[in-house]
């Protein structure tokens, strides 16, 4: 467990650590948000201004989905994960190489700059945890997040592990409640005016990818370790 640990913890202090890169810049991050928008628009997605003029009309539900984004991830990641060495060990390789792939995806990912709604002059978005509080941003460049990092969002990323995860590897009947948590998530960083819906569909593409990588690498080393039939015999 400890070397299992010793991976995760080296991720995230990587990823903590790139924001403060000198080629972390903020060139081309409002151009690309634009582009983000756009997009959305011409495919039909649903409006995140939309859903986050709902919830502002809706006191309790805009301080839930605020606080959700800003304390679920870490915690509910690392009880996953403690729950699957423990429970299903057999299983924990596949969705720690999945988390890991993820995460060293948008690592990579993230230094294309893309600014997310809330910082897009002209939009109409706000940052709900300048209504509600508990935030973890403060002016661009500091607080504990990476603020021009929107594409993708690792905080949905996570939490497709988490629910997706758990769906796989469990047989109780009530692992389906689980897929809540990336659906709330989901909804909870674009109503807040931190990412657009398209951070977090990428987001989930990547962790499959991840999976099926591992799955792909996994019967391939199974093939060549099966003996060649003798053709004499």
């Amino acid at each position: 467990m400890t070397v299992e640990v010793g991976i995760l913890a080296a991720l995230f202090a990587i990823w903590r650590i790139a924001r403060k890169l000198p080629f972390a810049t903020t060139e081309g991050a409002i151009e690309r948000a634009i582009w983000i928008d756009r997009f959305e628009r011409a495919t039909f997605m649903p409006s995140e201004l939309s859903l986050q003029h709902f919830v502002l009309d809706h006191a309790w539900i805009g301080r839930f989905l605020n606080t959700y984004d800003a304390a679920m991830h870490v915690p509910a990641l690392l009880a996953f994960l403690v729950w699957l060495y423990v429970r299903h060990r057999d299983s924990f390789p596949h969705w720690r190489n999945g988390l890991a792939f993820l995460t060293g995806a948008c690592l990579v990912i993230r230094f294309l700059r893309v600014a997310p709604p809330r910082l897009v002059p002209g939009l109409g978005y706000i940052d709900l945890a300048d209504i509600f509080g508990f935030s973890v941003y403060g002016p661009v460049g500091t607080g504990v997040s990476d603020q021009l990092a929107a594409m993708p969002s690792i905080h949905v990323g996570w939490a497709a592990v988490v629910s997706f995860g758990i769906v796989a590897t469990s047989t109780s009947r009530w692992r389906w409640v689980f897929l809540l948590h990336v659906v709330i998530t989901l909804i909870a960083v674009s109503a807040t005016g931190h990412h657009w819906w398209l951070d977090g569909l990428v987001a989930i593409a990547l962790l499959w990818l991840g999976l099926w990588a591992d799955t792909a690498v996994r019967r391939s080393l199974v093939a060549r370790r099966e003996p060649v039939p003798d053709p004499a015999a």
